[in-house]
């Protein structure tokens, strides 16, 4: 049987991986001004020129239900069954759209991941592996729900002007972080980003004692791999973080820019490593 791994590009994987873990994505829309744009098809560095010219931050549509029945529909021609693993349906519609078009196909089912960007790809390289071992459709729906709740995706940010502007951020956070100084974790919990510990100082550092501070709390990594997401970075920064994770054992450590849909969340200067931590199932 003949089985799809998909999802949104809101899981913020390059083609060459995408290709490597045969995963099929459907794209959200970014909507610039006037100018709608498909995600993955837009850099972060051009959603940030955008902000620093018109002082607006980007609007970020769902995929709507015409465009799930296409995706879906089109798998179909090749593929037996599809399971789609979605954006957390508590950051957006994508997963009531998707499910509302699964309802209407057979073959189909769809998953909230309960977690955004690559700790979503996390989820859909698990049920890849589990395709290619030769597992039935149920026994790796199962597998995935079994591992949802331990996907650690955290992120250390410069700066919250980004979630403010969003409306994920309080006016009041908002002002105390740009007054003190403060460089957030932000922590999906349950679905929801929430704040996490706050840090103060240069990026170099506040990165270091956010990454030590994940490996102390969530500290019984699946070591198989993990991935080091951002928006912007200095080569510096990554190559500190590639080396924690190095010593702290992970086995395949894949370094990914957040696309389009996350980096106008997030805004520069973000940065997360994402693991499932279930080391000891």
């Amino acid at each position: 049987m003949k089985i799809a791994i998909s999802t949104e590009t809101t899981v913020d994987l390059t083609k060459e991986l995408l290709k490597e873990f045969d995963i099929h994505t459907v794209p959200f829309t970014i909507v610039m001004g006037e100018e709608e744009v498909a995600d993955g098809q837009i850099s972060p560095e051009e959603i940030f020129k955008f902000v620093t010219r018109t002082k607006l931050l980007p609007k970020t549509s769902a995929v709507n239900e015409y465009q799930y029945e296409k995706h879906f529909q089109d798998l179909l021609q090749s593929y037996d069954a599809v399971i789609h693993i979605s954006l957390s349906s508590d950051l957006s519609l994508a997963y009531t759209n998707a499910s509302n078009v699964a309802k209407k196909l057979n073959n189909v089912t769809v998953i909230d991941s309960r977690s955004l960007s690559t700790g979503i790809a996390l989820l859909c390289v698990h049920a890849q592996k589990l395709v290619r071992a030769g597992e039935r459709v149920s026994n790796i729906i199962n597998s995935i729900f079994e591992r949802i709740p331990f996907v650690q995706a955290s992120f250390a940010l410069e700066k919250v002007d980004y979630l403010y502007k969003g409306g994920r951020c309080s006016l009041l956070s908002f002002i105390g972080a740009n007054i003190l100084g403060i460089k957030p974790q932000i922590i999906v919990k349950e679905g929801k980003m929430i704040p996490g510990r706050k840090y103060r100082g240069k990026m170099m550092r506040v990165v270091k004692q956010y990454v030590e501070d994940t490996f102390q709390y969530y500290k019984d990594p699946d070591l198989d791999q993990v991935f080091l997401t951002y928006t912007t970075a200095e080569f510096e920064v990554l190559e500190m973080v590639k080396t924690m994770l190095k010593e702290r054992g992970f086995k395949r450590i894949d370094i990914t820019r957040a696309g389009g849909t996350i980096s106008s969340h997030c805004g520069e200067n973000c940065l997360g490593i994402l693991y499932i931590n279930d080391g000891d199932r």
